[in-house]
C-alpha cells in the first residue's frame, strides 16, 4: 500500500496503521466499515456505519446543550440550534447505513429537551408540557412557530451499485494479441 501512496506524495503513519480482517471491521473518518451478512439472506456485503465514537460525540454535544447551566436560554433557540447541529451531523453520515442511528439520536435529543423543559419550568407536568411545547395532538416539539427537526429529517442516500469492477488509475489495460 505504501508503494501505491508514495507517487501521490502520501505516506502511512506506522502507529496508526494496522491490518484487520474485514469481518471485524475498522473505523475510518468517523465511519465503521465492516462486512456483515445481510439480514434475511445468506449473502455477505460490506456495510458503512457511523462509528461508535462519532455517535458518542454527538450525544455528548446534545447533553452539553441541554445541561442545567443552559436553563436561561430560550426553548426556541435550543430547538433550532440542536436541529441545525443534528442535521449537519446527519448530512455527513447520510451515505452510511444510518437511518436507525438517526432515529435513535433524535429520540435521545427529544428526551433531553423534554427533561430540560421540565427543569426550566418547575412543576410542569406532561400534559402542560405537551400543550405548551408540542404541535397539537402530537408529541413533536415546537415553540413560537419553530418546529424541532433533527437528524431523522435528513434522507439516507446509499451509494449506488457500480458493477463488479470499479476502475482505478492503477488498473492495467488488457493486452490484446492479434
Amino acid at each position: 500500500m505504501a508503494d501505491v501512496l508514495a507517487p501521490m506524495g502520501l505516506r502511512l503513519s506506522p502507529e496508526k496503521t494496522r491490518v484487520v480482517h474485514i469481518d471485524h471491521g475498522f473505523d475510518f473518518l468517523g465511519f465503521h466499515i465492516r462486512r456483515m451478512r445481510r439480514r434475511g439472506s445468506n449473502k455477505w456485503y460490506v456495510y458503512t456505519l457511523p462509528a461508535k465514537k462519532a455517535i458518542a460525540s454527538i450525544r455528548q454535544r446534545v447533553k452539553t446543550m441541554t445541561y442545567r447551566n443552559t436553563l436561561h436560554r430560550d426553548p426556541g433557540y435550543l430547538m433550532d440550534y440542536l436541529g441545525r447541529v443534528l442535521r449537519g451531523w446527519a448530512n455527513y453520515f447520510r451515505y452510511a447505513v444510518a437511518k436507525a442511528t438517526f432515529a435513535a439520536i433524535d429520540s435521545y435529543t427529544w428526551e433531553r429537551i423534554t427533561a430540560w423543559l421540565r427543569k426550566k419550568h418547575r412543576r410542569l407536568g406532561w400534559p402542560e408540557l405537551r400543550r405548551r411545547y408540542c404541535l397539537p395532538g402530537t408529541w413533536r416539539l415546537a415553540h413560537n412557530g419553530k418546529r424541532f427537526t433533527g437528524a431523522a429529517s435528513v434522507p439516507v442516500t446509499r451509494y449506488r451499485y457500480r458493477g463488479y469492477h470499479i476502475p482505478t488509475p492503477w488498473d492495467r489495460p488488457a493486452v490484446t494479441t492479434s
